[in-house]
């Protein structure tokens, strides 16, 4: 039985998964770092606990910290939400061991599905179609160099370098011809030691003009295995996804049945236990190939909420509780998209930017849903990932989803730091995604030089506009909350602590 869960997380996806319990009737403990003390999902927990340390290692990483606080303020399950340690098969084990409710996987079907290369060789033996490649198990720099060369010849050009307990594009690297390829070894592998403490580097065949096709699964602890339909996430940069939709535009219940199957195979072949992601990628043929399993919940989760209806993280701790989860019969209704907003400058290789959110106002209206873990006043610092807000829509059809997004993003205002709105504005007018033509390389195929905005006289002259009424009516600066009675009554428009004009 589960009362009080504890969320290992931060931003955005704390905010989510505190809402759940709430919904669900559970408290909740989060905990949160010296920088984060003035962050939205702190104030949504039923408590919230700060951790000791200054670091990422010394306070969302630190293991122990979190067990400690768990047991001190009486949580008897953890929910890791995405990145930190979601996907740390130790950290897992050691949650078990101290007598609480690991709200995911089990730690060996973390572990199996963490290591790309033991996810590929267990994905073979479960029949599920895996890329052309081979598995180079060297630690060995010299030894790993010799037979990657020996099985490049087999494999053929273009390939791809991957880390074998990589992820989010780190240890990879794309090689074009034989001449690289030692260099390229080299780099994936330090890049490998760095991010991921393994610096093991295996091949796969890079499958050209491919997309990126996942599908979402649930598994509960009575022996029910399903799959809850597809997202398409092709459109990335930097190996990170910015656009997504649901359903796929080129699926038909034929493949869509095929790849589902698949992902039920693989998910079995783990015993795995709650909410996870099967990656594919799917070529032009209809041909489709295991990429890797993400053994948590996926930052675009939404979007099959939204086709589905299902709520995925009550779902996840409706299984962590012991009970079958709630899902009949897959259902698919409509058309949803979700694109990422970044504080991130585009048109300089997607950097990250930093800055106060001077004004922050999300769209609203039918079929829109905002997943932040931001508000208007907060500081943009670079201590933690750019990403600012889920922007999700929903509509009958893809059509319509399109233009209710393109809607959404003209009505989305954000004041004080550079973002990513433009660019999206922009890719949902493209020809590709409007056709639904889109693949892996998308972003780099039509901007290898990156992207830059298309300023109309029009455009520039707004722009100065809307910048000088901002500054005249002193939007440009945080506004502060009073801080004692001498400063009037407080404003009916304040809200978790923040005033908003």
């Amino acid at each position: 039985m589960v009362s009080t869960v504890l969320v290992a997380n931060r931003g955005e996806i704390a905010c989510r998964i505190l809402r759940a319990c709430s919904e669900a009737g559970l408290n909740s403990v989060a905990i949160y770092a010296n920088n984060d003390k003035e962050s939205m999902f702190v104030e949504l927990a039923t408590k919230s606990v700060e951790l000791v340390g200054e670091t990422i290692g010394e306070t969302y990483l630190d293991q122990q910290q979190i067990l400690d606080i768990a047991a001190k303020h009486g949580a008897d399950a953890i929910h890791p939400g995405f990145g930190f340690l979601s996907e740390r098969a130790d950290f897992a084990k050691a949650v078990l061991e101290a007598g609480l409710t690991w709200i995911g996987p089990s730690p060996l079907a973390i572990e199996m599905m963490g290591d790309k290369m033991t996810a590929r060789k267990t994905m073979k033996a479960a029949g599920v179609p895996v890329i052309p490649g081979e598995e180079i198990d060297f630690e060995d720099e010299t030894k790993m160099i010799e037979a990657i060369v020996q099985a490049s010849s087999r494999v053929g050009y273009p390939l791809l370098l991957k880390a074998s307990s990589g992820g989010g594009g780190k240890g990879m690297r794309k090689v074009e011809s034989p001449d690289k390829l030692v260099e390229s070894i080299k780099g994936a592998r330090r890049e490998a030691i760095a991010a991921f403490g393994d610096g093991r580097v295996y091949i796969e065949r890079m499958l050209t003009g491919s997309k990126h096709v996942e599908i979402q699964v649930l598994a509960d602890t009575h022996g029910r295995v399903i799959h809850l339909g597809e997202r398409e996430c092709s459109v990335q940069r930097r190996h990170q996804k910015v656009f997504e939709e649901s359903p796929c535009p080129v699926m038909t219940t034929d493949l869509r049945e095929k790849m589902g199957q698949a992902a039920v195979m693989a998910a079995k072949a783990v015993d795995y236990e709650g909410a996870g992601t099967v990656e594919f990628l799917l070529d032009s043929t209809g041909e489709f190939f295991f990429l890797e399993m993400n053994t948590r919940i996926q930052v675009e989760h939404p979007v099959t909420e939204m086709v589905t209806g299902i709520d995925l993280v009550r779902e996840q701790l409706r299984i962590a509780a012991g009970k079958p989860m709630s899902c009949g019969q897959l259902m698919m209704r409509g058309h949803a998209i979700e694109v990422r907003l970044y504080a991130e400058d585009a048109s300089n290789n997607f950097l990250p930017a930093i800055g106060p959110l001077a004004v922050f106002r999300p769209p609203t209206g039918p079929g829109i849903r905002l997943d932040t873990g931001v508000r208007e006043g907060d500081m943009v610092t670079p201590n933690y990932d750019p990403m600012l807000a889920k922007l999700i829509v929903w509509a009958p059809s893809r059509a319509e989803a399109l233009q209710r997004m393109r809607r959404a993003l003209d009505d989305f205002v954000v004041l004080g730091t550079t973002t990513n709105l433009r660019f999206l504005r922009e890719l949902c007018d493209h020809e590709d995604v409007v056709s639904g033509a889109t693949d892996t390389t998308m972003i780099e195929r039509i901007w290898p030089n990156g992207w830059s905005p298309q300023f109309s006289s029009e455009i520039l002259n707004a722009a100065l506009m809307v910048a000088g009424v901002s500054e005249s009516a002193g939007l440009h600066t945080v506004q502060a909350t009073q801080s004692s009675a001498d400063d009037g009554p407080l404003s009916p428009f304040q809200s978790l602590t923040r005033r908003y004009p």
